[in-house]
C-alpha cells in the first residue's frame, strides 16, 4: 500500500489532473505524471495509467452520445504498434532516464497545446497521432496531446468524449502490453487503485470549476502547471 505522503501529494495532483480534464479533456496524466516521476519514478508508468482508466468512464457515460466515432476508427488501431514500441522503452530505459522523457514529453505536450496550427481530420493524421498517442501512453502515461491537437478546434463536448474513448481504450491495450512484457508490478497496481477516489472527486468538482473559471481559464492553469512541473523534471534529470 502507497504511504501517506504519496498519496496526499499524487493525489492532489491526480484531483487537479481530473477537474481539468472533466472540463477540457486531458490533463489527468499530464498534472500527475511529472508528480509520480519526482516522488516515486518506480510506479510510472502503471500506476497513472490504472488511475486514468476510471476517468473516461465517468466521461462517455455523461456525453457518449457526442463521441466521433469515425476518429475512433481511425485512431484506435494505430496505438497498438505504438503501445508496443512503448512498452519496449520502459524496459529499455531507466527510472531517472525515464523522468527526464516525462519532463520533455510535457513540455512537448504543453507546444501543442498552445500551438495555433490546425490539422485536419483525416485518416493519415488520426492514425499518426493514434500511433503517437500509444507510444507517449505507455511510456510516460501522457497519450492525450497528439489526439488532442487534432480535436481542440472541435466543439468542447465532443473533444471531451472522443478523448474519452481514445482514453479507456488506450489505457486497456497500454495495461495489456506492459503485463505482458512484464513491466506492469503489482507495486504499481496498488498505487494506482489507491488513486481513484481522488479521480472521482475531481470529476465531481469539475464541473462547479468549469462555471466559475471557464473552460478557457481551466486550460490556461493546465499549461501554466505542467510547464513549470516538466522543466523541473527535466532539469533534475539533466544536472
Amino acid at each position: 500500500m502507497p504511504d501517506i505522503s504519496f498519496l496526499l501529494l499524487t493525489g492532489a495532483a491526480v484531483f487537479f489532473g481530473a477537474a481539468v480534464q472533466s472540463g477540457v479533456g486531458l490533463g489527468l496524466g499530464l498534472v500527475a505524471a511529472p508528480v509520480v516521476a519526482f516522488t516515486a519514478p518506480s510506479l510510472m508508468p502503471g500506476a497513472l495509467i490504472v488511475t486514468t482508466t476510471l476517468l473516461p468512464v465517468l466521461t462517455i457515460a455523461a456525453e457518449w452520445r457526442h463521441i466521433h466515432w469515425r476518429g475512433l476508427a481511425w485512431g484506435l488501431p494505430a496505438r497498438l504498434p505504438g503501445s508496443l514500441a512503448g512498452a519496449w522503452l520502459v524496459g529499455a530505459l531507466a527510472p531517472e532516464t525515464l523522468g527526464a522523457v516525462v519532463g520533455a514529453m510535457v513540455l512537448l505536450a504543453v507546444a501543442a497545446t498552445v500551438s495555433t496550427v490546425r490539422l485536419p481530420l483525416t485518416p493519415v493524421t488520426l492514425v499518426a497521432a493514434g500511433a503517437l498517442s500509444g507510444a507517449g501512453a505507455t511510456t510516460t502515461s501522457i497519450g492525450g496531446p497528439p489526439i488532442a491537437l487534432l480535436y481542440q478546434h472541435e466543439e468542447a463536448a465532443r473533444v471531451r468524449a472522443t478523448l474519452g474513448g481514445f482514453f479507456l481504450v488506450g489505457a486497456a491495450m497500454s495495461l495489456g502490453v506492459l503485463a505482458a512484457s512484464g513491466e506492469l508490478t503489482g507495486e504499481q497496481v496498488r498505487a494506482g487503485l489507491a488513486l481513484l477516489p481522488f479521480v472521482a472527486a475531481g470529476f465531481l468538482a469539475g464541473r462547479p470549476l468549469r462555471r466559475r473559471f471557464g473552460t478557457e481559464g481551466l486550460r490556461a492553469a493546465l499549461l501554466w502547471v505542467v510547464g513549470i512541473s516538466g522543466a523541473g523534471l527535466l532539469a533534475r534529470a539533466l544536472l
